[in-house]
């Protein structure tokens, strides 16, 4: 891993934060940009580190550009789609609810269904990492016989506060999932539950899972897929078109299961498996779809969101959604898409696929199993 990336914790800081933090650089809009991220500017006027216009436009770009290609470990750097920052905060206050254990229901589901998915290989795993752990919802599944490094990039969520019981020793480690301060080769296992799907840089990510795992490492991660909470989706946009005259996302966009599995390759990972999941939690109505998503800290946190919803489109959306989806009893669906990957990481001691070209038997022959021979009809 390189230096910039095994720095970036020093002393408790993001490296990037640090430069920032200095005046060295600091991150601006320039003029000549596009609308897009003239709103990005304004959203982000009251963050911690302001933009300020002193230096030139040219020493502005190429020195961020580089900083955003070295942390991310892409030669184009990222796509900042989602507001980590916003992130945080909506996870922290979801966090200090009194009663945010009663919004743990769909992180406690599908932790088990990744802890079955461990117990699945008939292996032993002596060091393990769990990648946004939150309260350790797939520790708690887990029993004696390893070692587990919980991670996340929230306080409120490390172990000396709302983590829960478990068999095994864990160990907490405050980090961004989008970078993790390990050295290669560390792990036995790497796994995560409903974490992945608000990262920016999500193949960089991957990346930097396959460089933690020692060869021969696996790792096994549960996200929310792309249609995840469709009817939430389609019942605002037709009640922002009918109200509003247009619609903004409210949903924030996941992760398509066409695209994972290539993904997964891109990142180096081998012996590929990847499926889907749904599972479907029945509500009174709209209003309490969004907050327990506001309690499951799981907020649309996208920098291109809409930060007010007109009283008349929830009212209008509340309808629509009741007479699009719902029950004969009154309830409504809300659909959460899982999709569950396992990877591994390369050695020489796993199965390969034979060499191009060296099949004995032809497709074509297929057709004739089990038909009588010419020596028999003879």
């Amino acid at each position: 891993m390189n230096n910039a990336i095994g720095r970036r914790f020093l002393n408790g800081s993001c490296v990037c934060r640090r430069v920032l933090k200095k005046g060295s650089v600091r991150l601006l809009v320039p003029q000549q940009h596009d609308a897009a991220h003239s709103q990005r500017n304004v959203m982000t006027a009251h963050s911690m580190f302001p933009p300020v216009r002193e230096l030139s436009s040219k020493i502005r770009c190429s020195q961020w550009t580089e900083i955003q290609r070295q942390l991310s470990g892409r030669a184009g750097g990222t796509m900042n789609v989602f507001d980590r920052t916003m992130k945080r905060r909506q996870k922290k206050w979801a966090a200090s609810l009194q009663d945010s254990d009663k919004y743990d229901y769909l992180r406690d589901e599908v932790g088990s269904r990744v802890a079955d998915r461990v117990y699945d290989i008939a292996r032993t795993f002596p060091l393990a990492l769990d990648i946004g752990c939150g309260k350790s919802h797939i520790a708690e599944h887990l029993h004696k016989g390893r070692d587990f490094f919980l991670d996340d990039f929230n306080t409120l969520l490390g172990p000396q506060r709302n983590t829960r019981r478990s068999e095994i020793p864990t160990h907490c480690v405050m980090a961004d999932e989008e970078f993790l301060p390990f050295k290669e080769n560390t792990f036995d296992l790497v796994v995560s539950s409903l974490s992945l799907h608000w990262i920016n840089d999500l193949p960089g990510a991957l990346r930097q899972i396959n460089q933690v795992l020692k060869p021969d490492g696996v790792f096994i991660g549960a996200m929310v897929g792309g249609e995840t909470l469709y009817e939430l989706r389609c019942s605002l946009q037709l009640a922002e078109l009918e109200r509003e005259g247009g619609f903004s996302p409210h949903v924030s966009p996941y992760t398509a299961v066409t695209d994972l599995g290539n993904l997964l390759g891109q990142a180096g990972f081998s012996m590929l498996t990847v499926d889907i999941d749904e599972i479907q939690v029945l509500y009174p109505g709209i209003l309490e779809v969004m907050s327990d998503l506001q309690g499951m800290g799981e907020s649309n946190c996208a920098w291109n969101r809409k930060s007010m919803l007109h009283r008349d489109t929830i009212l209008a959306a509340a309808a629509i959604y009741q007479e699009m989806y719902g029950s004969e009893n009154g309830s409504v669906p809300a659909t959460f898409e899982i999709l569950y990957m396992i990877g591994w990481k390369p050695h020489d001691s796993q199965a390969k696929p034979a060499r191009r070209g060296s099949a004995n038997v032809s497709f074509g022959d297929l057709s004739k199993i089990g038909q009588p021979s010419t020596k028999d009809k003879s």
